[in-house]
């Protein structure tokens, strides 16, 4: 089948209506209508300064949308997907206690109940069903939060949407949850093709029972829509028949689920009007608004979303994702539309099409967007320098508003210093680039300059007290209307993670402004990374790990030290861009079954492993799904409390193992699936150590100390 010409900008406006929707309605979730009017007023556009709150945060409507959709990855691109093999996502991509989730515990919160169902051997859909948990359990509002993505992968195909839709849906919840998740899914699907809201909510309808609480809630709302001119007066009947006072729970999705077919009726074609009603509402502020400004996102397209107020400006495509996946935790609305509309292609029959400007990673090919690129403040006087899409040429546009001073435009690759601090949801988060790698920007002076501007790349570094220090590459001028390409190997940190890359100009006369075009940039091959305590840490260097073990210590001499109380934990750095590298370390297992050094690890349970095992044995592992299959093994006697130096190379399928400076294991895995991923440590039941880990293109035989 074809997919609409303006597919892709569709899913582009989609998932930023999300974002606004989700961080809109977040600094106030949970609020009563009346506290809302008494303490803010009329919703009409973001407050989260007004609360002293931080605009983009971590959030589970955000981090479980776009986390979930990676059971295409993990289980295939297809329609059949099942809602055993979404749970399995849950499992590889979900640190318990910290990453996606509300954690409030089971029979409180639908999703950690679910989780531990899944740990515990119960597969989806049993995992979230009624018959297992319960009805109230069964019926909040997690399931409807996050269909957005199984619907824009399904433009014009509101079933298959809806399909699934379910299946994601049934992980974690049953019933009238499901009903509800179905049918925005279906409305969104639909919304890429139509226009006419009736026709949206018919096309909704036809995906749920007729007899469901559902179904009977959006006759109420369409009447009494048609009865009461003022949306307040609707929001009332709906208090009164539909409130949390009506339903177990501490967030029952029918009262939502009302608000937002309300909003859509009153304000079927103005995203501030729609936004503005269901955030006045109350309720779940952040998720109901999430789900409106999709479906809004997608049916007005980025027109809708840039008419009335600078919804965009504020977000800068922005957009935080904590899973156990840390390489996409700090990633934008580009990134995140390309990859749905990959998926969408593929269901379609159709190759997913590739990253735009040779697969850079930051290449600004969708209108508007600027993929996190802001002017830094620290860098000059507030207003000194705008950042924007240029348009028609789909480039970054810088332009200096001070004449004389340097200036900088940077984007973030990991963590920014407040993610300690973000409210309910932990970031978990590794680094987008580092050491060794090399960097390309391509570039061009504005035509308009009236003098040179000389243009450097830049670095802002994590270093003492966490405090963010800058590293300057090699500086060019150009000539008014010159291009150039701008290279840069990135230096050793020190250990410390990269936070921020950019550009920093200035013009050459007092006089005058500058301006400079980046069509792209580029990050490539390997890094060349030691991996160490830093010689003045904060906390960050750790914090660059994901972690699922019991204690990640700062209290041993040693940089890294893991203990894990139960079952196997791992902490894991990199990210799915590294393929062919060399990983080597020297390893002291304190108390354990086994542990040892992994790699192209792409979560929880997928991924490489070379461990030392107390029976005596040597082996090389693959785990997928929590499954082990051991791919080779040498009898190996080993003591507690010794180093042992361990290296692995991956080079395409091949796969060679060393310890103690020895080769022990040459061998080639060609399934699909892991070509690539970070590194990590794993112990099982006891504690590791080490105190450095080194990550290079070259085999540990070809380096120098």
């Amino acid at each position: 089948m074809s997919l609409q010409q303006d597919y892709l900008e569709r899913v582009y406006a989609g998932v930023l209506g999300k974002l606004i929707g989700v961080f809109l309605g977040r600094p106030f979730e949970n609020w009563t209508h009346q506290r809302i009017m008494a303490e803010l007023g009329t919703i009409d556009y973001y407050v989260h300064d007004r609360l002293g709150v931080p605009l983009v945060v971590t959030d589970d409507d955000v981090a479980g949308t776009f986390t979930f959709l990676r059971a295409f990855e993990e289980h295939g691109v297809k329609p059949e997907l099942s809602a055993e093999e979404i749970g399995k996502t849950w499992l590889n991509n979900i640190v318990e206690n910290r990453a996606i989730l509300w954690w409030g515990g089971s029979g409180n919160s639908s999703e950690h109940t679910a989780w531990l169902n899944l740990k515990r051997g119960v597969p989806a859909p049993a995992s979230g069903s009624i018959a297992v948990n319960g009805q109230t359990v069964a019926e909040q509002i997690g399931a409807q939060i996050f269909i957005d993505g199984w619907a824009m992968v399904a433009p014009g195909q509101p079933q298959l949407a809806a399909r699934l839709a379910e299946q994601a849906a049934k992980v974690s919840h049953d019933g009238e949850a499901v009903h509800a998740a179905k049918l925005l899914a279906a409305m969104e699907a639909e919304a890429f093709v139509s226009d006419d809201v009736t026709h949206l909510i018919e096309v909704g309808l036809s995906v749920i029972p007729e007899d469901s609480l559902i179904a009977r809630l959006i006759a109420d709302v369409r009447r009494w829509h048609a009865e009461l001119p003022e949306w307040r007066d609707c929001r009332q009947r709906i208090q009164d028949h539909y409130g949390y006072d009506k339903f177990p729970g501490n967030c029952h999705v029918v009262p939502n689920h009302a608000l937002i077919i309300m909003s859509l009726l009153y304000a079927p074609d103005d995203l501030q009007k729609a936004l503005m009603i269901v955030n006045t509402s109350g309720w779940d502020t952040d998720c109901n608004s999430g789900n409106l400004g999709c479906l809004l996102g997608i049916k007005l397209g980025l027109a809708g979303v840039d008419a009335g107020p600078d919804w965009r400006g504020p977000i800068a495509d922005r957009m935080l994702i904590s899973s156990a996946d840390g390489g996409n935790a700090v990633t934008d609305a580009v990134r995140i539309a390309y990859q749905i509309a990959g998926f969408g292609h593929q269901l379609a029959g159709m190759p997913a099409p590739d990253r735009p400007k040779n697969g850079a990673l930051f290449h600004f090919s969708l209108p508007g967007s600027v993929q996190g690129f802001e002017a830094d403040t620290r860098s000059g006087s507030p207003g000194a320098l705008s950042v924007e899409n240029s348009g028609g040429k789909l480039a970054l546009r810088i332009q200096s508003l001070a004449p004389g001073q340097k200036l900088s435009a940077m984007t973030p690759t990991f963590s920014p210093p407040n993610a300690p601090q973000m409210p309910v949801y932990e970031l978990m988060a590794t680094p987008l680039i580092y050491p060794g790698q090399w960097v390309e920007a391509s570039i061009a002076a504005g035509p308009g300059n009236s003098a040179p501007v000389s243009v450097n790349l830049r670095l802002k570094v994590y270093g003492k007290g966490d405090t963010l220090n800058t590293i300057d590459g090699e500086s060019q001028t150009l000539a008014p209307g010159q291009s150039t390409l701008l290279r840069w190997r990135l230096p050793d940190t020190g250990g410390q993670p990269i936070q921020q890359i950019g550009f920093n100009l200035a013009t050459a006369a007092p006089q005058a402004k500058g301006v400079i075009l980046v069509d792209y940039l580029r990050c490539d091959g390997p890094p060349e990374l030691r991996l160490r305590r830093p010689d003045e840490p904060g906390d960050f260097w750790r914090l660059a790990w994901i972690n699922s073990v019991s204690i990640f210590s700062k209290n041993f001499p040693a940089a890294f030290r893991i203990s894990q109380s139960v079952g196997e934990g791992i902490i894991i750095h990199g990210t799915r861009q590294w393929s062919d590298y060399t990983v080597s370390s020297s390893i002291v297992i304190h108390l354990g079954h086994e542990g040892g050094l992994a790699v192209r690890v792409q979560g929880l349970r997928r991924y490489y492993a070379m461990l030392l095992s107390r029976d005596g044995y040597l082996r090389l592992i693959k785990v997928r799904d929590g499954k082990r299959t051991v791919l080779a093994e040498k009898a190996y006697s080993w003591n507690l409390e010794q180093s042992y130096p361990m290296s692995v190379t991956l080079s395409g399928s091949e796969i060679d193992c060393s310890i103690d400076g020895q080769p022990v294991f040459s061998i080639s895995d060609t399934t699909e699936g892991y070509e690539n991923g970070g590194i990590g440590l794993v112990i099982n039941e006891g504690a590791l150590s080490t105190a450095e880990i080194r990550v290079s293109s070259r085999p540990e035989s070809a380096r120098t100390s």
